[in-house]
């Protein structure tokens, strides 16, 4: 009998996606998490038949055994699988922050790739009628927090998807910090942007499909028609060492699941005159600018922040702010996950390094306020506030956020 070369890819994929990891087990007594594309290619994509598909994905969409979901599903002849939407670094991931791939034709697949970067609302459904599908898939890995883009690129294209009339499946992944808590200050209306859309605390403690959910249900002018597939063996204490699964960047900057622990936090001196750490090996986990010294270090210690110790370090970043020049700073050594809380503790940085770094500025543009969600954090450490103050202040909000998300949580 001869096969076609997508059949004969398809019988690969097929035997593939269920495949044990060519790993050590994952901890946590036995359990194999099942992502939601796993779960629906096990079930030979029922909720996709006869459906014209189109999915929403970059490099973090891959199986355990590390082949990407793109080329798994076009190998398949269960899903019609007719065009790639790519978002801020691109479906490949060849694009740096702020970038994108642009529309062209995957080398890989011949599949048509269309840029969603930087596209919402009526745009963006225009993109979606464009492309022909009927039904939208979203496979991306998140790291757990609000600013960064990829959960506002779920939102944009729910709604995109909505107004083009178009079916939205998201495939769940699970959130590599946990689900434990959310964190944080909560994002204010007016200080919206595409690091933040719609009012959800800095580390959400959700998972795509639950923030779906959470979006349908509150933010979206009218609910989109969405479908989720959720995990299986995934417990909200989780932290991703326990998933067996394997860690692709999501961006160039989150290198291991070491750097999301620390990024809701550490991001905050994106919106200060400080390097935090772009360029270097160990992105949001280092951060300094010239003339700082050992006090901070110190500084830092001395506020007794949990599960975390802070190492004067130097560096020279290869790329981003002070580019080829040696400054000093710290560096985050978290010996305690469970305890440790990354929001106090960039909060914590931010007010050591105001007090003992006399070049402590903030970026001109403010941008601080729109990654903490309101101008309250950068105003109350100008005014002095101390760490306990400043977490204080957004107590009661974030409250009235836990409450809410509480209703669209999958997992226990």
């Amino acid at each position: 009998m001869k096969l076609s070369r997508r059949s004969l890819l398809a019988t690969t994929a097929a035997a593939a996606v269920p495949a044990a990891p060519a790993q050590a087990a994952p901890r946590g007594g036995g359990r194999r998490l099942r992502t939601g594309f796993e779960r629906l290619a096990a079930g030979g994509y029922a909720p996709l038949r006869g459906r014209r598909v189109g999915i929403v994905t970059n490099p973090t969409g891959v199986t355990r055994d590390v082949r990407h979901v793109v080329d798994v599903m076009h190998a398949d002849d269960r899903v019609d699988l007719t065009a790639v939407f790519g978002p801020e670094h691109g479906f490949r991931g060849t694009a740096q922050a702020g970038g994108s791939e642009g529309r062209h034709d995957d080398p890989a697949t011949g599949l048509p790739v269309y840029d969603t970067y930087l596209k919402s609302g009526r745009p963006l459904a225009d993109v979606f009628t464009a492309s022909g599908v009927d039904t939208v898939v979203f496979d991306i890995q998140d790291v757990g927090a609000r600013f960064y883009t990829y959960i506002w690129t779920l939102y944009d294209c729910m709604e995109a998807a909505r107004l083009a009339g178009k079916r939205f499946v998201v495939l769940d992944r699970p959130n590599p910090v946990t689900g434990r808590a959310a964190l944080g200050p909560v994002l204010h209306r007016e200080f919206a942007s595409f690091v933040g859309r719609q009012p959800v605390s800095q580390a959400h403690g959700m998972t795509v499909a639950e923030l779906a959910r959470l979006f349908n249900a509150e933010f979206l002018a009218a609910p989109a028609e969405l479908e989720t597939v959720p995990m299986t063996g995934w417990r909200r204490s989780d932290f991703f060492d326990a998933s067996g699964l394997p860690w692709v960047p999501p961006s160039p900057n989150m290198p291991t699941p070491d750097t999301a622990l620390v990024y809701a936090g550490t991001c905050l001196f994106e919106g200060t005159n400080l390097s935090e750490g772009r360029g270097t090996t160990r992105p949001f986990e280092l951060l300094g600018a010239e003339g700082i010294d050992g006090r901070w270090a110190a500084e830092a210690g001395a506020l007794g922040l949990a599960g975390v110790r802070f190492r004067e370090a130097y560096f020279a970043p290869v790329s981003s702010k002070f580019q080829s020049r040696t400054v000093g700073g710290v560096q985050l050594h978290v010996h305690d996950r469970a305890a440790f809380d990354p929001v106090r503790t960039g909060i914590g940085l931010l007010v050591t390094a105001k007090r003992v770094f006399d070049g402590f500025a903030w970026r001109p543009d403010h941008w601080i306020d729109k990654l903490t969600g309101s101008a309250r954090v950068r105003t109350m450490i100008d005014a002095g506030a101390d760490t306990d103050e400043v977490v204080a202040g957004w107590r009661e909000e974030l409250a009235a956020f836990r409450r809410m998300r509480e209703r669209y949580l999958l997992y226990r």
